[in-house]
């Protein structure tokens, strides 16, 4: 068995479930136990280890590659440590067919056990940059709220390239799409159900404008591409109206999920839909935004960094993700970012989630590769 693979399982058998999706206490919650084993194996291997305290029983880990003269540039290796939740059995890790499967396999623990152990065995072996540092980051939070990286970014830390760790099949992403949760609704008046016409129906008048927004508006959005990421998405992901079957309904909301392309704005979101449903002769109104916008990823391929990453893993152009990640805030944070890891999103968040045994030494090898040329 590899170090990659034993340092692998051994992080699935520690569960780190966002606390999020769990009542509190839970056992199952928390990054922190992870945090604490991957710090001691990182000072084992002769890494200068910190934690940068993001909330209550939860911090950022940061290992340090120190270099051998002054550092004149940084390195990040950013994967996140926390899951989504799963049955018991998850996390028990289990090979078959040289598919090692547990939550967390490939989102992101699998990036984690990459990126450690390939800085890791640089410092065991003598390995270190002439001037360039390299900071293993284990960011907290990425599932819900990313307070992990916010946190990184506002603390100061500053990089010539943050390498995000993420299910990529280990091809290089500089794109990714935001997120935007809307929350639409739209008011009536209350009537007894069998006088109906003294009413106005507050889910109809919804369920016209559902009926618009997966046809007319996400018909526009397909008319604007980017060049990696195609087009813009629109889905009606919940929808609450009305109590009871004989009272119309005087009030209905919908949850809306909006996945944004570079260039695309907050205000100007809104602003399309509203336009939309006033050309159907239809009124609603947005309630206060509950979730932060998360913005889109487009980072540079002529970076010098960036450019450097794709000729050292043979990789000829950049590619796009549909799905939004840590490299978001932090490329807004001001650290040029990408994304690249072992696995496929595929796998991520299922009930049999797993990554290639071959992958993870693949990826090892490409990550290792790029931060010897620092020499």
């Amino acid at each position: 068995m590899t170090n990659t693979e034993k340092l692998l399982r051994e992080l699935i058998a520690l569960p780190s479930v966002n606390p999020a999706f769990l009542p509190a206490q839970h056992p199952r919650a928390g990054e922190q136990r992870v945090a604490d084993f991957l710090a001691a194996t990182a000072a084992r291997a002769g890494l200068e280890v910190e934690f940068q305290a993001v909330s209550p029983g939860r911090s950022n880990l940061l290992a340090r590659l120190s270099p051998r003269g002054k550092a004149q540039q940084r390195v990040l290796l950013a994967p996140h440590l926390d899951t989504v939740n799963a049955a018991d059995e998850q996390f028990t890790p289990s090979k078959r067919n040289g598919r090692l499967f547990g939550r967390g396999a490939c989102d992101t623990k699998g990036s984690v056990a990459t990126m450690l152990t390939a800085l890791c065995e640089m410092a065991e072996a003598g390995k270190r940059p002439a001037e360039t540092e390299i900071i293993f980051a284990g960011l907290v939070d990425e599932e819900h709220g990313q307070a992990g990286s916010r946190a990184l970014v506002a603390s100061g830390l500053r990089a010539g390239l943050a390498i995000v760790g993420e299910p990529t099949r280990l091809e290089l992403v500089t794109a990714h799409k935001g997120t935007l949760w809307l929350e639409l609704e739209t008011r009536g008046k209350s009537a007894h159900g069998s006088c109906p016409e003294l009413g106005r129906n507050a889910v109809h008048a919804m369920a016209r404008i559902v009926d618009l927004l997966h046809t007319t508006y996400a018909a526009q959005l397909r008319r604007r591409r980017h060049w990696l990421l195609g087009c813009g998405t629109v889905s009606v992901g919940a929808i609450c109206g009305g109590s009871q079957a004989n009272i119309v309904p005087d009030s209905c909301t919908i949850l809306i999920d909006r996945r944004t392309l570079p260039g695309e704005t907050e205000a100007g979101v809104r602003r399309e839909i509203i336009g939309a449903v006033r050309r159907k002769n239809l009124k609603a109104s947005f309630a206060k935004q509950r979730v932060p916008a998360c913005l889109p990823l487009e980072t540079d391929p002529k970076v010098p960094l960036v450019a450097r990453f794709l000729q050292s893993i043979g990789q000829r152009k950049p590619v796009g993700v549909r799905y939004f990640c840590d490299a978001s805030v932090l490329a807004h944070g001001g650290i040029p970012s990408v994304v690249f890891g072992p696995g496929d999103i595929a796998q991520a968040h299922t009930a049999d989630e797993w990554i290639s045994v071959e992958a993870l030494e693949r990826g090892k090898g490409l990550l290792r590769r790029f931060l010897q040329s620092f020499g």
